[in-house]
């Protein structure tokens, strides 16, 4: 879950590969799977959808134990809110959900208004500030 990723865990992280246009979306959920090498598309086994991934600098270290690398994995279930917006994330997010407007290689992103299904509040309106802050 996000609030459990911190800086370190992604320190080592070069780039954020999107496999769709995820700046249309609210939302997305993150996880840190341990997948064996620090680059290329990850396998996916969860319901839903990848939406996009890490890649990791040649400074990551493999676990001693397992040899995988600890990357993040991006990812939409069917009834998020971007296939099903009159459903159960209608408003609020899942723990793990972040807006990708937020994220970077390095930055574990945070929610928003926008991604707990409110608009941006009023004072960032008048204000013009636009995400990622």
């Amino acid at each position: 879950m996000s609030s459990l990723i911190t800086e370190d865990e992604i320190s080592h992280e070069s780039d954020l590969v999107w496999l769709e246009d995820v700046m249309a979306l609210d939302y997305v959920r993150q996880s840190l799977d341990r997948l064996p090498t620090r680059r290329g598309k990850p396998a996916y086994h969860r319901d839903g959808r990848m939406v996009g991934y890490a890649i990791l600098g040649p400074g990551a270290k493999a676990s001693r134990s397992s040899g995988t690398f600890r990357r993040r994995v991006f990812w939409l279930l069917p009834h998020d809110r971007d296939s099903d917006p009159d459903g159960l994330y209608a408003t609020g997010a899942p723990a793990e959900a972040v807006d990708p407007r937020t994220l970077a290689a390095g930055i574990k992103g945070g929610k928003t208004e926008r991604s707990e299904g409110g608009p941006p509040s009023t004072a960032m309106r008048e204000l013009g500030i636009t995400l990622p802050l």
